[in-house]
């Protein structure tokens, strides 16, 4: 009688340090759960990693027998590309090490960690790196992606402040990627998701960034037109301490929000002004705010960056039912305003919104070419995420995100923020790399001709690339 894999895996890999769940074991269930709610899928075997040994075992076993093998840090992604149906996920949570070196203002932290765990060490020293806005987030799945968050016209996109990673390849062996070594690879990881190995480490650039100041104005979500077509104009000029996503939502009904406007559907900014200077940050906000209405809420003031990092956590915790859609965006001409203004405000739930992240000041200092990370000619990345925590309404929640996306999509550059798009089509991801896929496709054919690493957003090999040696 034929073993499962977790069977095998028991007897075969003896010198594994992690622990090995099967679907027959005590934890499976929550051993293999994702972020995402809406993902339910079911591996023969999840392996918790420790260390990048037990990664290149894991490599070799799913590999030996012809298994699918995905890939998970925090598990966040909408798509749910962190797991796999009969296949193997190697989890990478307990690579979660965090290492400052305050003088050489670099940090090192583990494949798994998440961005609370780097805030949190990096803040004991003044200093920060570029992440997303949710701190349960992973290291390794948005730093691969690109990285946008509150920190990126300041300091540019986590992709640009990544100087080194440790690399299991997909033939087990050991490598390390930087401005010295292995330069292909890593020009391909910045940006190129988890496509050419399991980084088992990351080395990033750190700021002084301590104090921001930092919060959300809202205003009434029907005058949504008139606040993103001062918005356009506004945040582009706009020093690049300056950072300051629009939104359409709806008030979460809990503090720090007053009462009487829970539940409220409404437009808004969600600032960071990176100096901590409330003066600066008042005079640089006060061109947008002068230009319109008084909102219905301002509550911006200065606090730990961790903190801001972390203020959505409670609003998106585990378990939620996701459904992303993204494009890159160049301009918003007033037909995209107007069609905002139409489905903005119809949001299906309180979690429901549209973000739009600004991608220029210090992340326009890079060109197209300098990393996989292509669109450094956007100005903004557009998210729909239709969002619940009812199951019964997942597909109320999808209708409404595709349909937002599909009308605004016309209007966009072309491709896709890698970290917010579903499973789309193996086009979508040629137009999110554009003329960066080819190369990203010979380094492909380089280090996983077989496509191991094929539970990503994923770049096909190129069959007709002829490498005489590793990159």
């Amino acid at each position: 009688m034929s073993s499962t894999p977790a069977q095998a895996a028991q007897r075969e890999l003896t010198r594994f340090q992690g622990r090995l769940t099967g679907p027959d074991d005590p934890g499976y269930s929550e051993a293999r759960a994702v972020y995402n709610a809406m993902i339910d899928r079911r591996p023969a075997l999840v392996a918790h990693c420790t260390d990048a040994d037990d990664v290149a075992l894991v490599i070799g076993f799913a590999r030996r027998h012809g298994l699918p093998l995905a890939v998970r840090g925090g598990g966040h992604h909408g798509a749910g590309l962190g797991t796999c149906d009969d296949g193997v996920v190697a989890d990478l949570s307990a690579l979660h090490s965090v290492s400052v070196d305050a003088a050489a203002r670099t940090v090192r932290a583990g494949g798994g960690t998440t961005w609370g765990q780097v805030d949190a060490a990096t803040h004991e020293h003044g200093l920060a790196t570029p992440s997303g806005i949710i701190s349960t987030t992973g290291v390794g799945g948005l730093a691969l992606g690109g990285g946008l968050g509150h920190l990126t016209r300041r300091c540019g996109l986590t992709v640009d402040n990544i100087l080194a990673a440790d690399v299991v390849l997909a033939d087990g062996t050991f490598v390390r990627a930087s401005a010295d070594e292995n330069t292909d690879l890593y020009w391909a990881i910045r940006g190129g998701g988890g496509n050419f190995g399991v980084v088992t480490s990351f080395t990033f650039r750190l700021h002084e960034v301590s104090t921001v100041v930092a919060g959300p104005t809202f205003w009434p979500a029907e005058q949504g037109a008139e606040v993103l077509a001062a918005y356009r104009e506004f945040l582009p000029s706009a020093p690049r301490d300056v950072n300051g996503f629009f939104l359409y939502g709806s008030v979460p009904p809990a503090p720090p929000f007053p009462q009487e406007l829970h539940l409220r559907k409404v437009c808004g900014v969600v600032w960071c002004h990176t100096s901590g200077d409330p003066e600066a940050a008042t005079g640089a906000m006060a061109p947008l705010l002068d230009a319109l209405p008084a909102p219905l809420l301002h509550a911006v003031g200065p606090m730990p960056h961790p903190v801001m990092q972390s203020m959505f956590d409670g609003l998106y915790p585990p378990g939620h039912q996701w459904y992303w859609r993204a494009d890159f965006v160049k301009d918003i001409p007033d037909d995209a305003v107007a069609l905002h203004a139409k489905f903005g405000p119809q949001s299906p739930s309180m979690q429901s919104t549209m973000h739009l992240y600004p991608i220029d000041g210090a992340a326009h200092d890079a060109r197209p070419g300098d990393t996989a990370f292509s669109y450094r000619d956007a100005r903004w990345a557009s998210v729909y995420a239709g969002v619940d925590p009812d199951p019964a309404r997942a597909d109320v929640v999808k209708r409404w995100t595709v349909d937002y996306f599909e009308a605004l999509h016309p209007y966009s550059a072309g491709g896709a923020y890698v970290n917010m798009m579903m499973d789309e089509g193996q086009e979508r991801v040629r137009a999110s790399y554009r003329g960066n896929y080819a190369r990203l496709a010979r380094v492909k054919a380089a280090l996983d001709p077989e496509n191991v690493f094929r539970h990503n957003q994923n770049i096909e090999p190129d069959a007709t690339a002829r490498f005489e040696a590793r990159p």
